[in-house]
């Protein structure tokens, strides 16, 4: 089990811990809401268990595409990312995410070309970028941009980016600015 699907697999068992209901008494409330579409199912869950987006989510991603469906994993997702990329750029990210995983419990949504880092709001995406690079997208406020770390203009997804051509890259300094946009997305 990779370690994407041991978080969702924690995340689920942290959902009946807050709500005190099995998963499937959970699809069998959403299922007499009559909510049908993703936003719809997030906002009535969100009301009626005072959960969180991230749980939410999840939750109606389940009842949407429930286990056994043709529903791809991260992992899978991911492959397609990288598909015709860099071996180097697939280690650049492999290592991001063991990075990333250390810090906590968060929401990973698979966008078209990235993977994005939610708690209540984004923190972070990953993924591959031109010139054979990855880019690391971070939210986060009070701290200066420099060569590497590269302020973005307002209004855009991310407010500071991150290129990397090596793993090396994935270091210390890196692993402060995505914990730093980490604790600030709560």
């Amino acid at each position: 089990m990779s370690s994407v699907d041991k978080a969702i697999e924690t995340q689920k068992q942290n959902i009946q811990a807050k709500t005190g209901r099995s998963l499937k008494d959970l699809m069998g409330w959403i299922q007499k809401s009559g909510s049908k579409k993703h936003k719809e199912i997030i906002e009535a869950v969100m009301q009626e268990f005072s959960l969180g987006w991230g749980d939410a989510n999840l939750l109606a991603s389940l009842f949407l595409n429930p286990p056994g469906s043709q529903i791809a994993s991260i992992e899978e997702i991911t492959d397609g990312y990288y598909a015709g990329k860099s071996e180097v750029q697939r280690q650049i990210h492999d290592k991001a995410m063991k990075m990333i995983n250390k810090l906590g419990e968060f929401e990973i949504a698979p966008k078209k070309t990235y993977l994005s880092f939610r708690r209540k709001r984004q923190f972070a995406m990953l993924g591959p970028a031109s010139k054979g690079r990855v880019e690391l997208g971070l939210n986060m406020k009070d701290i200066s941009g420099t060569d590497r770390l590269l302020e973005q203009p307002a209004g855009g997804m991310c407010q500071y980016k991150v290129f990397m051509e090596d793993p090396s890259e994935v270091d210390d300094e890196l692993m402060g600015w995505v914990k730093k946009a980490y604790d600030a997305s709560t």
